[in-house]
């Protein structure tokens, strides 16, 4: 197992390797054989950034029972689209637009490919993981399924800061069974395990690859569990997934 981070020190931004409280700076970008610095820092002072820099942040809806209330189990992962500008740090906030009614948090498990993939098998598609991280696929109801619905999920799913993803990449771990847990001002709003997924992460790949070419660096946020509910400024929203760690961004 290693853990992954980009951060930015001295306002120069790099890619390290975490470990006992700090972080050891790496010389080229997170998928080449490891070289390293020589420079540590304690991780307290550097600044965490959101962990990769993805072609393309896509989503998976509807993708737990527990989520879905009255609607049909999909046949098929229901995908979405969510704009590289969305992506925010860890510890970045989360924007309210003026004119949102009710925006919601959504914690989700988040994959990171690691290698091009295109009509992927299962096989095939679990070996293209490189890690996972914690995500909030944060959504505005009203623009997606409200009276102000627009005909794509655009506003709803994209705007600024709306997905935050974080703290760091964990490679080498069971990805297929740890404990979500979404909290909002510390109090527990979801908590499921990601054994629980509808599509799995192979079968999330692998069906992708029928029709996009995936790439190093591509991020998939898996579904959320449960039930949502709207955020305020001044609330803190937190994913903690077990393994990982825990995403916590205050709402403004």
């Amino acid at each position: 197992m290693a853990i992954y981070a980009r951060f930015e020190h001295n306002k120069k931004k790099s890619y390290g390797t975490v470990a006992d409280g700090r972080v050891d700076e790496l010389q080229g970008g997170l998928f080449e054989p490891p070289r390293f610095t020589g420079r540590q820092f304690p991780i307290e002072e550097v600044k965490l950034l959101a962990p990769c820099e993805p072609l393309k942040v896509l989503a998976v809806g509807q993708n737990y029972i527990s989520h879905l209330g009255e609607r049909k189990t999909p046949k098929n992962p229901e995908i979405f689209y969510k704009p590289i500008s969305s992506l925010q740090d860890p510890a970045g906030p989360i924007e309210i637009p003026a004119d949102a009614e009710d925006v919601h948090f959504e914690g989700e498990l988040v994959v990171v490919i690691g290698k091009t993939v295109r009509n992927a098998t299962r096989e095939e598609a679990a070996e293209a993981v490189f890690g996972v991280t914690c995500g909030n696929d944060v959504s505005e109801r009203n623009w997606q399924r409200g009276a102000g619905k627009d005909v794509q999920w655009w506003r709803a799913k994209g705007c600024d800061t709306f997905a935050p993803m974080g703290p760091v990449i964990v490679t080498g771990v069971d990805y297929s069974n740890l404990l979500l847990t979404t909290r909002v001002n510390g109090k527990v709003m979801q908590q499921q395990c990601t054994s629980d997924l509808i599509f799995d992460v192979p079968t999330v790949i692998s069906f992708l690859s029928r029709y996009l070419t995936l790439t190093q660096g591509d991020v998939i946020y898996t579904g959320t569990p449960g039930n949502t509910r709207a955020m305020k400024p001044g609330d803190v929203a937190e994913v903690e997934i077990e393994g990982i760690g825990t995403l916590r961004n205050p709402v403004i």
